[in-house]
């Protein structure tokens, strides 16, 4: 089947990478994608959100299959679009509705998804400008640190955690009085501070069935030793050492499967990927957040690790056979490290020619592209995170040790990486 692929970044190019494996996959588009999604099919300079002209290369090109990396197109309805266009109803799109999106998209929806069908997570309220003073004495009120979150999307930097009552109120002035989100600030959920280790699940769910993908822990910080300011990721580990069957079992029957129930309750019209944020207190998990689509750089530690063929699992998400499928996953630990560009999350430059891609042929070592494009025949950089190295071992240390050796293999101008990804398991796999 032809198919076409939504995104433009190292998530994309791991996607695009495994589902051109599947003798399934007769032609693979990516829109808009990238240098390194260009290798594995045919980019389309159509934006994400462009509905129209996606729409109007599904029919040119045949599509059977459409799936979507990012959160924006499922936030601004591309299931909805497609579903309810004569002619392209019939294209199996793997994501949610725009209305179950929303577990993305509002902080306020999700929480209150959760609190509706008793999903354990962080007590919290929500405020808009009309009750501005009520939230100013909620804050007063509230221990400490506090957490503000922007209730839209906000690229990854709408969760603010606050550590004195003087700070949160002046943040909470900011987002609502001052715009500093934007639209996505103009209603704010306050919630408690939830201690313990930070974790990445993912599910897919076919609407009535789920399987459990491999889990994450993605590092956030531009600097070593988790410092310096957040980021959209600087690279990711998988297993947990940590990630035993008596957790699993706890988020299956306390997380996954009321969410699965309440979607189905509520009627939220759900066939795709689910990422759980999730926080591990002493064995007890709570879910920070959802996002309605596979994380970045997680999916680059994470597709790697499955072997069953991609669109063999897709299309039974789509026909609701999910049951059916048994998954296998490669016992060996697996660590990815991003690398990003000088200035990195602040200012940066484009257009720096990437060299040493042509000297990749190292076993269980994948190069993922993210903001890359083609410049003639040079491949450049085109964002702030730029590429990513994937390796196995046999345990974090070996794997993450393997993709540092890689990194160092290759340049562009001003590059950065963190060389710590995975540091704080050393001592447990020792």
């Amino acid at each position: 089947m032809n198919i076409l692929l939504i995104g433009s970044g190292g998530r994309e190019h791991a996607l695009a990478w495994k589902l051109k494996q599947s003798p399934l996959c007769n032609k693979l588009f990516i829109a808009p994608g990238n240098a390194g999604t260009a290798l594995c099919g045919t980019n389309l300079p159509i934006g994400i959100s462009d509905f129209e002209p996606l729409a109007a290369a599904c029919k040119e090109h045949a599509i059977e299959m459409i799936l979507v990396g990012p959160e924006e197109p499922l936030v601004n309805g591309i299931y909805d679009y497609f579903k309810n266009n004569p002619g392209l109803e019939k294209i199996k799109l793997i994501g949610p509705s725009k209305e179950a999106a929303q577990l993305e998209g509002s902080k306020a929806f999700a929480k209150s998804f959760m609190k509706k069908h008793g999903i354990p997570t962080a007590a919290y309220a929500e405020f808009s400008a009309d009750n501005y003073m009520e939230g100013v004495n909620y804050i007063k009120a509230h221990a400490l640190p506090i957490v503000l979150k922007a209730d839209g999307l906000a690229a990854g930097k709408g969760v603010l955690i606050c550590q004195n009552h003087l700070e949160a109120m002046s943040e909470f002035e900011l987002m609502l009085h001052r715009a500093k989100f934007g639209e996505a600030g103009k209603k704010v959920v306050i919630e408690d501070f939830l201690k313990g280790i930070e974790l990445s699940m993912f599910v897919l769910t076919d609407g009535e069935h789920y399987i459990l993908l491999p889990e994450a822990k993605d590092y956030k910080r531009i600097g070593a030793g988790d410092t310096g300011l957040n980021t959209g990721g600087m690279g990711a580990v998988s297993p947990l050492p940590f990630v035993n069957n008596d957790f699993l079992e706890k988020v299956r029957k306390e997380i996954i499967e009321p969410t699965i129930a309440g979607l189905k309750k509520d009627k939220l019209d759900y066939k795709g990927f689910i990422f759980l944020g999730l926080m591990n207190d002493n064995g007890e998990p709570k879910v920070i957040e959802y996002n309605c689509r596979l994380g970045d750089p997680e999916t680059e530690v994470v597709i790697p690790r499955i072997k069953n063929d991609l669109v063999e699992i897709l299309m039974a998400t789509s026909e609701k056979r999910l049951n059916e499928v048994k998954l296998e996953i490669d016992g060996r630990s697996a660590a990815t490290v991003v690398a990003v560009s000088g200035g990195y999350p602040g200012d940066y430059q484009k257009g720096k020619e990437i060299n040493g891609l042509e000297d990749t042929s190292i076993d269980d070592t994948m190069i993922f592209l993210a903001g890359t494009k083609n410049d003639g025949k040079k491949i450049v950089t085109n964002g702030g995170r730029v590429l990513a190295v994937t390796s196995f071992g046999a345990n974090i240390t070996e794997a993450a040790e393997q993709s540092n050796y890689m990194m160092e293999q290759l340049f562009f101008e001003d590059m950065y990486f963190r060389p710590d990804i995975g540091y704080e398991f050393k001592t447990v796999e020792q």
